[in-house]
Parts: structure tokens; C-alpha cells; sequence
């Protein structure tokens, strides 16, 4: 005689899906974010591979006071966000890449502030909209961040 088991209930079947989804999406996430870090960090390595090159010397520039500019602007931007990139998708040093995401956030957002007519001469210019797209992932390392400091999701 075999013994079938009867099949999943829809309610079986969310409350599965809850639960796995509890216990992996902001882990998923974290990769996902440092993922994204990685790529963008990597390709300012590389003269004129970053479209955010520009924006990226001109903004360390202002914020710097002059101090850091151009290439090294640059350069530093990609060693940060390729040092975020690799805590996240690691999960090794995560508080410290936090912190340093924390602080690269003013430098990311600061050009909707300093550079708003350049960026919004009417429609969102490409350096507006790679700003903007940073929004998400701002959002993205707070939730990432409430993990990494004791918060829990619960089904």
C-alpha cells in the first residue's frame, strides 16, 4: 500500500512562500545592492567607461572644495563603491561597508542639490536619471542596514 500525501493548500502554500521569503529577501537584496556597487564602482576604473564620470569629479570637486578633483575624484568614488560592493555581496565587514555607503550617500545625492538646473534643464538629463536610480538603492541599504543592526522580518 502507498501512502500519498495530499496536496498543498493554497494557504500552505503562502504561508511556505512567506516564510522562505521572510528568511531570504533581505539577504538576496544585500547581494543584489553589491552586485550593482560592484559593476558601477568597477567601471570607473576605466577612463570613460563610467557615463557618472563627469558628474562624478565635478561633484568631489565642489563638495572637496577643490581639494579632490578629476581623475582622483574619480578613482576614489570607484574604490569606495567597489569596497560597498564587495561587503554587501560578501556579507564580510557589512557594518563597515554600511558606514562607508552612509557616508558615499551625501556624494550621491549631493548633485540633485548642486547641480539641479544642469541636471533638470527641462526633462531629467542621463546624469539626473542615474542619480535618481540611486534612490532605490539608498532605500535598498537601509533595509539591509535595520538587518545588519538586530531587526528581524517576520512572517
Amino acid at each position: 500500500m502507498t501512502v500519498t500525501t495530499p496536496p498543498m493548500s493554497l494557504v500552505e502554500a503562502r504561508a511556505r512562500l512567506t516564510r522562505w521569503l521572510a528568511k531570504h529577501s533581505i539577504d538576496l537584496l544585500r547581494v543584489s545592492l553589491g552586485m550593482v556597487f560592484l559593476g558601477f564602482g568597477a567601471l570607473k576604473f576605466f577612463p570613460g567607461a563610467s557615463p557618472a564620470e563627469d558628474l562624478v569629479a565635478r561633484t568631489l570637486d565642489t563638495l572637496s572644495l577643490g581639494i579632490v578633483s578629476g581623475r582622483w575624484a574619480v578613482l576614489m568614488t570607484a574604490v569606495a563603491e567597489c569596497f560597498i560592493g564587495l561587503t554587501l555581496v560578501s556579507g564580510r565587514f557589512l557594518r563597515a561597508g554600511l558606514l562607508v555607503l552612509a557616508a558615499s550617500l551625501v556624494g550621491i545625492m549631493s548633485p540633485l542639490v548642486l547641480f539641479f538646473g544642469d541636471m533638470f534643464p527641462g526633462t531629467p538629463t542621463l546624469e539626473a536619471q542615474y542619480v535618481f536610480k540611486d534612490i532605490v538603492l539608498a532605500t535598498g541599504g537601509l533595509v539591509v542596514a535595520a538587518k545588519a543592526l538586530g531587526a528581524r522580518l517576520v512572517p
